[in-house]
């Protein structure tokens, strides 16, 4: 009899792991608690244009996504961004990243005091790194000690923390500098951050770091949610796992109330929740382990996406804009989709995604979606004199959305991992251990799957 694994979690990372368990000859079966398959994944029609309202792009040169879009029959759909140019609103203006920065750490004062994005003297300050003795990282720092005492807290606030605020939505006092940016750590270990990063390679190469898919990214979920229906892989939603408990054969999901639960049976499990829910879960099978999974903590972010005749928009050139914290607006982050994407040319609507939030934020997010819009407008208005009044617009709010890689973050994955290898038939997967991207999320699925079928775990068959 086959082996019958179930998966936790549709989000992305776990209709991957679906995918992979099945290819391997398992039984599978998804639940997911919410309505709906696809997790950070999701597009809608703005203005009658299909569009992201979640993530909106893949990492290019990491194979796992490009790899399973070839799979489910998008290979031949990836398109390079027409522009990856993006600017920080800084000191009253846009102005350009430095060029081949790490992270927003420049290469050269050179290239830093060309930018404008901080003061001269901020880049006076940025100097006393070439003089400064080595400042070891040791077993972690936060990423604004780490980088501040080289470079200066003006290069932290105005280029490191905005461009780490795209990514985890986090603080650089908080986010650790060995789980977010581990190419610095050698390099502040031997000394100098500017000469370090004069001898990496710099950014670059023929291909495309970013690929996007014509109508949205979303779709490489409900693609791979076609193919496992047609695979014959049991998907179903609105069921909440509430309880997570060994058996002698394997495992038992509580599915559903707690006055009525289900139970489903599978000789494994691969977890592909948020760290929190996943605590939840296991807090009466492993105890340790949800404690450890219960420490992550995650920030909430909404994004706010407007449609504007296309005629009435003039906006500035390159992808979109970062905004600092220390600028004090509504606005952390804009895109404009339609000048990114090259599936948009052509069409008579422009389209502007704002994001919205930070670790911490909560009086923001709480407004009513009206007010988010007209918040972004006032900011646009102000930063790249947009005027024009939207034709549409779509206010998404995601809560518990970006897991925060806190100081101490792969310490504590490596404890969680090492505590969930001590449960037979049980994996981890999804964005809060190895990568808040999708083909970070993608390959720990793999990985995930690949446990399952080793040394003392599930075998592909039972009974």
């Amino acid at each position: 009899m086959t082996a019958r694994i179930v998966v936790v979690g549709g989000g992305i990372a776990g209709l991957s792991a679906a995918f992979y368990a099945r290819r391997r000859g398992f039984s599978v079966t998804v639940l997911e608690g919410s309505k709906r398959f696809g997790g950070k994944l999701l597009r809608a029609e703005v203005a009658g244009v299909s569009t992201d309202l979640g993530a909106e792009a893949l990492l290019a040169r990491r194979p796992e996504a490009v790899d399973l879009a070839r799979e489910v029959g998008l290979g031949g759909e990836l398109v390079p961004p027409a522009t990856t140019q993006a600017a920080v609103y800084s000191r009253g203006r846009l102005r350009p990243l430095p060029a081949g920065h790490v992270m927003g750490v420049p290469r050269s004062l050179r290239s830093l005091a060309a930018t404008g994005i901080v003061p001269p003297t901020a880049v006076l300050r940025a100097a006393a790194d070439l003089l400064l003795p080595p400042t070891p990282v040791g077993d972690d720092v936060p990423v604004a000690r780490g980088i501040g005492i080289r470079l200066g807290r003006g290069v932290v606030d105005r280029l490191v923390e905005p461009l780490l605020g795209g990514v985890y939505a986090g603080r650089a006092d908080r986010l650790s500098l060995r789980a977010t940016l581990p190419q610095l750590v050698d390099v502040l270990d031997r000394g100098s951050l500017l000469r370090g990063l004069r001898d990496l390679p710099p950014p670059g190469g023929a291909d495309p770091v970013f690929a996007g898919i014509p109508g949205g990214v979303a779709r490489l979920g409900e693609a791979l949610v076609d193919v496992l229906r047609a695979d014959g892989v049991e998907l179903r939603t609105s069921a909440m796992v509430r309880v997570l408990r060994r058996t002698p054969t394997g495992w038992r999901c509580d599915v559903g109330p707690a006055s009525a639960p289900e139970a489903v049976d599978a000789d494994g499990v691969v977890v592909a929740v948020p760290a929190p829910a996943a605590a939840r879960m296991l807090g009466p099978e492993a105890g340790g382990l949800a404690a450890e999974l219960a420490g992550i903590e995650y920030a909430s972010v909404a994004v706010v996406t407007l449609a504007f005749p296309a005629d009435q928009v003039n906006l500035p050139a390159g992808s979109g804009f970062l905004v600092p914290a220390v600028e004090r607006r509504l606005v952390k982050a804009a895109t404009f989709s339609s000048v990114k994407w090259p599936w948009y040319a052509g069409s008579d609507v422009a389209v502007v995604r704002c994001s919205i939030g930070r670790f911490g934020d909560t009086a923001d997010l709480q407004r009513d979606d009206a007010e988010l819009v007209a918040g972004v407008l006032a900011d646009l208005g102000a930063i790249v004199r947009l005027r024009a009044q939207p034709i549409d617009s779509i206010v998404t709010r995601w809560a518990g959305a970006l897991p925060q890689y806190d100081v101490g973050h792969a310490a504590r994955v490596a404890r969680i991992r090492s505590a969930a290898a001590r449960l037979p038939g049980f994996a981890l997967c999804g964005a809060a251990y190895d990568g808040v991207g999708i083909p970070a999320c993608i390959a720990g699925a793999q990985r995930a799957v690949a446990s399952l079928t080793g040394p003392r775990s599930v075998s592909r068959t039972a009974g």
